[in-house]
């Protein structure tokens, strides 16, 4: 089948002779326009893209194309810009005068500050004045593993944080040996393992400076060999300890209401650890 169009006699009318002179005239106004712009055409590009950010050409090529080694070597000689001149010499009548006064173009300020601007400095915080952070997973009776220190793999119970942002945790002593401590939360795995510690009530005075070593005065240089040191070896204090078995009594108590007390109590007593093919970021607390 051979599509035949029929040319109506309007269509025909329509192109009148003003009409066609406007249409030629346009494109040639556009031209005029184009070159008084003084921005010449941009043409195709000579490498081009066949799909996925594969190009044609290669750099190699390319840098062949363009013949860039040519202008390598050259330099383009640097501009050197006229510097404006700051004053200028001006005669002035009078014998009396000099003749000459060097006046400056840009005129000088007629006031000045009598005193310098204050800088304001924003104060900073304190150390004390931070504000302390606490993962959701950590909550009190939160059943902890410790990742680091000389209890590292034991599991804990974290009791509540404290001002200076540290976690305060226990074994409790009687079963794992681990005493009541401060540790950071950047070295403790949070489990799903979760204690009711409503009865516990912790003392006032355990906080930051409860857990302050106590060094005492350096003593005054005697005579012997300035070599020889001896180790301080830590003691619990008479007050750790009766404030730890006072604590233990309480979270080994919350411990007996648990309704897997059992299971609990060797699972407290038993050190953490990752065997072959066991891989942390896999497992669920």
């Amino acid at each position: 089948m051979v599509d035949t169009k029929v040319q109506t006699p309007q269509k025909k009318a329509a192109a009148t002779p003003a009409v066609a002179a406007s249409a030629a005239a346009a494109p040639a106004t556009a031209k005029q326009g184009a070159k008084s712009k003084g921005k010449p055409a941009r043409g195709k590009p000579r490498n081009y893209d066949l799909g996925n950010g594969v190009y044609r050409f290669s750099r190699t090529r390319m840098f062949h194309k363009k013949a860039i080694y040519k202008f390598l070597e050259k330099k383009t000689p640097k501009k050197v810009k006229p510097k404006k001149p700051l004053t200028v010499e001006k005669q002035i009548g009078g014998d009396k005068n000099g003749e000459k006064r060097i006046v400056l173009l840009k005129k000088r300020r007629a006031n000045y500050p009598t005193a310098d601007r204050v800088t304001v400095h924003h104060a900073k915080k304190c150390f004390h004045e931070h504000r302390r952070y606490l993962r959701p997973t950590l909550t009190p009776g939160t059943i902890c593993i410790l990742l680091a220190g000389p209890h590292k793999g034991k599991r804990v119970v974290f009791l509540k944080q404290l001002k200076s942002g540290l976690l305060l945790i226990t074994g409790p002593f009687l079963i794992n040996a681990c005493p009541l401590r401060r540790v950071s939360q950047n070295y403790v795995i949070a489990t799903s393992t979760k204690l009711s510690v409503k009865g516990v009530k912790l003392p006032d005075h355990i906080n930051d400076d409860y857990f302050k070593r106590k060094r005492d005065k350096r003593a005054k240089k005697e005579e012997g060999d300035i070599f020889s040191k001896k180790k301080e070896e830590y003691k619990a204090s008479d007050q750790r300890k009766t404030d730890q078995k006072i604590v233990d009594k309480m979270v080994i108590d919350a411990i007996k209401k648990h309704s897997d007390k059992k299971l609990l109590f060797t699972y407290l007593s038993a050190m953490f650890g990752l065997r072959s093919s066991q891989y942390p970021h896999r497992m669920k607390f």
